[in-house]
């Protein structure tokens, strides 16, 4: 697989942000725009109810089944967005510290959203992002 996302640093920002702050993809990589991935099992039922590590987790794992079958990896990844139900920081930097783990040195540009509320029952995290990828 080829890894087509370069990273794009400033020194004339921040380097508190644990992340890149923009990521580009040559003109020739498809792109690949993955729905919010969820903390949920194949059966739809809610992982880690009122643990917002653990809906992370899984919703990790999750977007990583679906950037695989997307002929991706998390590497190709262009940027992403953490939606966190609370308005309370700490549960965003837990949810946030499981992500950023899981990137390990890919630190693709990305947001951190608090929200009031996600879709399914009991959903506390959820991960959208957008990846690239040349055939």
């Amino acid at each position: 697989m080829s890894h087509t996302v370069s990273l794009i640093r400033s020194a004339d920002l921040s380097d508190v942000a644990e992340y890149a702050y923009a990521a580009t993809a040559p003109a020739e990589a498809r792109l690949i725009f993955l729905a919010g991935a969820c903390p949920l099992n194949r059966d739809g039922s809610t992982v880690g109810v009122g643990d917002y590590a653990a809906q992370a987790g899984k919703a990790m794992e999750n977007l990583v089944v679906a950037l695989k079958a997307a002929g991706a990896e998390l590497d190709n990844v262009v940027s992403t967005r953490v939606l966190v139900a609370s308005s309370n920081r700490n549960d965003l930097v837990a949810a946030w510290e499981v992500v950023r783990a899981a990137f390990g040195r890919h630190d693709a540009p990305s947001t951190l959203m608090g929200v009031t509320v996600l879709g399914y029952p009991d959903q506390l995290v959820e991960i959208e992002a957008v990846a690239a990828v040349s055939d």
